[in-house]
């Protein structure tokens, strides 16, 4: 079984897929930023961040 080096960035492991091969960029997205949806989805991921921040921040407490 081969072990994975999680430490190796993508653009050294060889993988071309992940990122663009010019100034090692991701590939862009065509995302709607006007959609519903996805303020919708936007608001959500907010949401659940400011969660686990004050639960990180209580657990330090």
């Amino acid at each position: 079984m081969k072990k994975l080096d999680r430490q190796t960035p993508a653009c050294r492991s060889g993988d071309s897929n992940r990122l663009s091969s010019k100034n090692n960029l991701p590939p862009d997205f065509d995302i709607d930023m006007d959609a519903p949806e996805t303020a919708k989805a936007a608001v959500t991921i907010q949401s659940q961040f400011r969660k686990f921040q004050k639960k990180k921040q209580d657990v330090k407490s």
